[in-house]
């Protein structure tokens, strides 16, 4: 996208929430709040940060199959996330490009001994809806981790047999 114009401060605090609503969702365990943030048809690409965690998975399409995934993923824990440094990157008036830092922590809720912790770049791409901006296509890229990757993709009964 090509974009000349700079946002105004509400539509950056708009376009920005569409990333806080993503990550309150989970942190709260609102559905709504979560599915919110996505178009219909948004696109959330994972790959590269399960990848170096061990796991293999494609984006996750469409707005349910996002909430889907990433709830049946988090049912067992606890998370926090972390937004810093949005930058609205482009901007045309009916669509942006976000660019931020977000920390990750994943506890296992019974368990608080173990834990993983994530810090990923997020390149998203949004669209004005009605009143609301939402986010058309996010990618995850991991900056850097520490912590159990298990935590988060348990080890599969077929790979824990052979270990």
């Amino acid at each position: 996208m090509t974009a000349s114009r700079v946002p105004s401060a509400a539509d950056f605090i708009a376009i920005v929430d569409a990333l806080y609503r993503f990550g309150a969702g989970q942190d709260l365990r609102d559905r709504a709040l979560f599915e919110s943030a996505f178009s219909l048809d948004a696109v959330l690409d994972f790959t590269q940060p399960a990848r170096l965690l061990g796991a293999d998975i494609a984006p996750f399409e469409g707005r349910g199959t996002i909430a889907e995934s990433v709830f049946v993923a988090i049912d067992d824990l606890d998370t926090t996330h972390t937004v810093t440094s949005p930058r609205v990157t482009a901007f045309d008036g009916a669509h942006a490009e976000l660019y931020a830092l977000v920390e990750a922590q994943h506890l296992p809720r019974g368990d608080h001994s173990r834990h993983l912790l994530l810090k990923h770049i997020y390149t998203l791409k949004l669209s004005r809806r009605d009143s609301a901006w939402t986010i058309d296509h996010m990618r995850i890229d991991m900056v850097w981790f520490t912590g159990d990757p298990t935590v988060l993709f348990p080890v599969p009964v077929e790979r824990a047999e052979s270990v």
